[in-house]
């Protein structure tokens, strides 16, 4: 982190890549080994409902729904990275809220292993010298900033991360270091912070002989105490040295250092250990301290150490004495979020030190070179023991890799591990989602796009700031406003100009907040006001209000917080102060107005109090809920039902409380009630939102995924599904979407909730339940789609329906999509049909799915908008995808569920594309001449069909009597038959067609011409053109010969020669008739 107000304009240049996706399989119930204390950690599994819990709705029901990825590919803070040596494509690393992720291909492509595991945040991972298929990881972590969420001990694979196991050390909440014995993979030391929010006791250094079976802490120093690194001598592995930290974070305060602070060695691979003091290292507390031995030299060590003659340390006895031999202040700077060394496996005097930058000397740490590397703030490095110029990195932009020494990086920008703090959406279509994201820039990406993935060049920075909101202008998205800290954007896309238009425009980084004027603070609200979005609002310690786009502030309240000053004063501890808005207290953290009533102004304060006002600040009333005192009031959501009604969410976890807590209040904060059946301790909720089209039915946010609610609280139940685990802290409902943000899985989206909106608890005994669709829009959906990049996902193609079947039927089941008039225009059914398909050659190419779904539990399919297909030519090449049905008009249609006999119909509206509004009767002709077109291409494929039906019983007919001298005559006639079809045949399609560019060889035929033309007359939402119309003229006249010249034959010589066959008593020719 740098300072504002330009914290991250250095960060714009980045470079692009690749990603590809897996899933591992389900956890293994977690668990934990003796010899450590019983586990208290709050989240012991990934919260799920097996069954439905009473007042609970049944998950079959919904679970079909899914959420969606949307991006940006942008990679988030991570702490943990480690290479294979001899190895050069495999590397691991861990986010540190968004799971292990692994790459075999050197870093063009991510995977992640972590998804489904009960927890995202990581702070250390190894794998096994001895066993590369052994790779632990050390969950939560270490650098424990303000956002910092935690973990629940050590997690283990045996197969190369394909599953994972949690092997206890639960209660650790935060590991800094996890080192596994070269000469065997049972035995693993671990660097335990513990608790960043409180005292407890499972921390220190830990150790297991057994693979995790049992844990022994080997070396601790007290509650406040806990490891922050360990490291082997890489060529005695008996050697050991570890670092203590004294460290605590609360809301108000940082604190790095103190007596329990230290630097150790053990002579018996971590048994037992000594104490290092004096002998040249620093006098008096210590802080957090890194620490690294050379492969090139066990004698020498070197040691980062925060103190007051704090600096690089090296010495050349294996740890006896010591040497500060570097004190810039470049190293030492932040010392509680840096403070990591790496020793070079080769060469004694080479050294990497990482801070803001990533540096490296090569006179033993006297003098640093800073490093090309990938954006800024570094925080772990692994060094290829066998080859020194492979380095791994990971910073506050993700993971990246050389080859080269550092001279050139593999790219950040293929790895959605984003940090978001708060989501907005626009009203633009296609609507963007916004949201700033840690440790970079803010973000505005598509929700969808025409080319069917979302890809870099639809997200772009939306103003200015890492850590607030982004707030687009309702009216025209191309304004939007946003903020960080104390500083605000009024930012015009179009004009590609951002305007500062802060409250109070300085600085104050540094300050404790007790100094100031005006307390900002990290993530201060910012928002428009939805009955007038020319009038801004946003809050420091009181809440100011703007009439002219920011140009103006005017103080519309008094200190609404509690202003205890005892917790307003300089932050970082008794070694090096530092102080940035994230413990700046006593402020408002959260700021609504209703969007029913204008002027009812919400107010939640980090130090835990609600005011409200209503009238837009004249008068205010403290309306706190009954909670633990000093909560931080996270979100408050007026209800879009009720202007009285609102709903907290309160977040005490920095106090070292995991519970959940959200309040509810039907009188304007008379009075409240807490509603959290059904959330787990551990799952502390950051957001709530209120479905906007139904009542009572609400959303939450929490550290451990979404939640719902179908009864306004009363119960809560996992809406997680496929979303990968990593914390939510927002999240808001935009049409019939529900769009999170993720707090190290960037953004995602679950894809129409009106199902959620519909069910009720008698749902689940219905035989079958189909649900009224959410109106569909006629768009244009690409054919191919490049999914190899690092891109966000289109929703389904088409028009979504879902429906519910109590039982998986045994019989067909159709789904039929009638017009208006109630006449069926596309029957579909969960029959497959066996069809020739083209064979594939083109791998970006859409297959499209014709069968639906028969599932037991919720069923989901997206018709493709498209009426019946014309009759197909078994074989037939294309160079595109094929003929397919017209698209539908907009307007009215059922949808007709079939099952067992009975149905079940529900209407569906399809609205045109909101970009090409108007251009309804435009379409209506569109469609006249794609129906026509659509008919003569079925015509054109029956007459193939019957002219190789034919040919085909003439065939059979030479394979079985083609020797019989007496069928000699009718033989003959059977072949002026087929040469006389095959005339006909040749001008309908071409005949030589076997590949999808044989028509360069071989000329376009009526039938190709016709599949190219029906594709070019829907290419837009426009009417045929007069060229349009006169080609389809040609083209009908040309059919239309050919069709009377095969009328003919049919009528004529396919009688004739049938009789002269018949007569011989051997099988007449028969066309089969076309389907009705």
């Amino acid at each position: 982190m740098s300072t504002p107000v330009f914290r991250f304009r250095w960060l714009s240049i980045l470079q692009f890549g690749f990603v590809t996706f897996g899933f591992a399989a389900n956890p293994t119930p977690l668990g934990k080994g003796p010899g450590v204390q019983p586990a208290t950690s709050p989240a012991q599994a990934k919260p799920s409902v097996p069954a439905p819990a009473p007042g609970t709705i049944d998950e079959k029901l919904f679970n079909r729904l899914q959420w969606r990825q949307i991006g940006p590919f942008r990679g988030g803070r991570a702490l943990a990275i480690e290479g294979i040596p001899a190895d050069p494509d495999t590397y691991y690393f861990g986010a540190v809220a968004g799971g292990v992720w692994k790459t075999s291909d050197g870093g063009a492509t991510w995977t992640p292993l972590f998804d489904k595991e009960a927890i995202s945040s990581v702070g250390a991972i190894a794998v096994a010298p001895s066993d590369h298929n052994v790779v632990y990881v050390g969950t939560g972590e270490a650098a424990i900033r303000g956002n910092a969420t935690y973990g629940i001990g050590v997690f283990k694979s045996v197969d190369a991360g394909k599953t994972w196991k949690n092997i206890g050390l639960k209660d650790t909440h935060q590991i800094g270091a996890l080192i596994i014995d070269p000469r065997n993979a049972d035995v693993v030391l671990v660097a335990a912070l513990g608790h960043a929010f409180g005292p407890n006791n499972e921390r220190g250094i830990f150790r297991t002989a057994d693979g995790g079976k049992t844990w022994t802490k080997v070396l601790s120093k007290d509650e406040n105490t806990g490891g922050i690194d360990v490291v082997f001598d890489p060529h005695n592995p008996n050697i050991v040295f570890a670092a203590l930290w004294q460290a605590r974070r609360q809301p108000w305060f940082f604190s790095s250092g103190g007596p329990g602070s230290g630097l150790y060695r053990s002579e018996d691979n971590g048994v037992t250990w000594k104490q290092l003091t004096g002998t040249g290292l620093p006098d008096g507390i210590l802080g957090r301290i890194g620490v690294a031995v050379s492969g090139a030299d066990s004698n020498r060590v070197y040691a980062i150490i925060e103190a007051k003659e704090g600096g690089l340390y090296r010495s050349e006895d294996a740890g006896q004495t010591w040497t500060r031999v570097n004190d810039d202040g470049r190293f030492r700077q932040r010392a509680w979020y840096f403070s990591k060394v790496y020793a070079d496996p080769k060469s004694a005097d080479t050294v990497y030190l990482l801070n803001t930058g990533a540096f490296r000397s090569v006179d033993g740490g006297k003098t640093f070179n800073l490093l090309p590397a990938r954006h800024g703030d570094h925080h772990g490095l692994w060094i290829d023991p066998q080859d020194p110029n492979r380095i791994a990195n990971v910073s506050d932009g993700g993971a990246s890799i050389s080859i080269d020494g550092g001279k050139t990086w593999t790219t950040q920008l293929n790895q959605p591990t984003a940090q978001f703090y708060h989501v907005a959406v626009d009203n633009a279509f296609p609507y963007h989602i916004y949201g700033a994201q840690q440790d970079n820039s803010n973000v505005g990406i598509a929700s969808r796009t025409d080319s069917g993935v979302i890809g870099r060049e639809d997200w772009f920075e939306a103003g200015d700031g890492e850590c607030g909101f982004v707030v687009p202008d309702p009216r025209d998205w191309h304004i939007i406003y946003s903020n960080s800290e104390g500083y605000a954007v009024r930012y015009d896309k179009n004009k590609q100009d951002a305007q500062d238009i802060s409250p109070v425009p300085l600085d104050n980084s540094g300050h404790g907040a007790v100094d100031l004027a005006h307390r900002f603070q990290w993530v201060s609200p910012l928002m428009l006001s939805p009955h007038d979005p020319d009038t801004l609002y946003t809050a420091a310690e009181c809440v100011f209000k703007s009439a002219d786009h920011g140009q103006s502030w005017t103080q519309i309240s008094a200190d609404l917080t509690r202003n205890d000053k005892s917790k307003q004063q300089p932050s970082g501890g008794p070694l090096t102060n530092d102080i940035t808005s994230v413990e700046y207290y006593d402020t408002i953290f959260t700021l609504a107005e209703s969007p029913l009533k204008k002027g009812t102004l919400w107010v939640g304060t980090d130090d835990g109090l609600v005011h409200v006002t209503t009238d837009d600040g004249q008068h205010w009333a403290k309306v706190t809920p009954k909670m633990p005192e000093w909560s931080t009031v996270d979100l408050v959501e007026p209800s879009p039902h009720d202007a009285n009604t609102a709903y907290v969410a309160v977040d005490r976890h920095k106090l070292d409380d995991f519970k959940p807590y959200i309040f509810k209040t039907s009188d304007l904060g008379k009075t409240w009630s807490a509603i959290v059946n059904g959330i787990p301790d551990g799952a502390y909720v950051h957001a709530l939102r209120e479905d906007p089209k139904k009542r009572g039915l609400l959303y939450a946010g929490t550290e451990l995924g979404v939640f719902f609610s179908f009864d306004d609280g009363a119960h809560w139940q996992p809406l997680q599904l496929n979303l990968p685990q990593s914390p939510i802290h927002d999240l808001v409902v935009k049409d019939d979407d529900l769009v999170v943000a993720t707090h190290g899985r960037s953004f995602w989206v679950l894809d129409d909730v009106t199902p959620l909106r519909q069910v009720t608890g008698q749902s689940a005994g219905a035989d079958m339940v189909l649900y009224q669709p959410q109106t569909a829009l006629r768009l244009h959906y690409p054919e191919e789609i490049d999914k190899k990049q690092p891109a966000g996902d289109n929703p389904p193609p088409g028009a979504i329906i879902d429906y519910y079947l109590k039982t998986a039927p045994k019989d067909e089941v159709t789904l039929d999509i009638l017009d208006a008039a109630g006449k069926r225009v596309r029957h579909l059914s969960s029959k497959e049909k066996k069809e020739s398909e083209q064979p594939p050659e083109w791998p970006d190419r859409v297959e499209r799915v014709k069968t639906i779904p028969a599932n037991e539990a919720m069923n989901r399919f997206a018709w493709d908008l498209r009426y019946d297909d014309p009759i197909q030519i078994p074989g037939a090449f294309y160079s595109g995808t094929g003929p397919k049905g017209p698209l539908a008009l907009p307007g009215d249609y059922q949808v007709k569920l079939t099952v067992a006999g009975k149905s079940q119909t529900a209407p569906l509206h399809l609205a045109i594309d909101p970009r090409t509004k108007g251009a309804e009767d435009a379409l209506q002709k569109q469609s006249e001449l794609a129906v026509q077109v659509n008919d003569r291409i079925s015509q054109l494929h029956q007459a193939v069909n019957e002219i190789r039906e034919v040919r085909s019983q003439i065939d059979s007919l030479h394979k079985r009597f083609g020797e019989e001298e007496r069928l000699k005559s009718a033989l003959g006639a059977a072949d002026d038959l087929n040469r006389k079809m095959s005339e006909v045949e040749q001008q309908l399609i071409q005949v030589n067609m076997k590949g999808s560019e044989a028509n360069l060889a071989f000329p376009n035929m009526l039938n190709e011409r016709f599949d190219s033309f029906s594709h070019v007359i829907e290419s837009g939402d426009n009417a045929p053109t007069k060229p349009q119309l006169d080609v389809f003229q040609m083209l009908s006249g040309q059919l239309e010969e050919q069709l009377k010249k095969w009328a003919q034959i049919k009528s004529d010589d396919v009688p004739k020669v049938s009789a002269s066959i018949k007569q011989l008593d051997l099988p007449a020719l028969v066309i089969t008739p076309p389907p009705k």
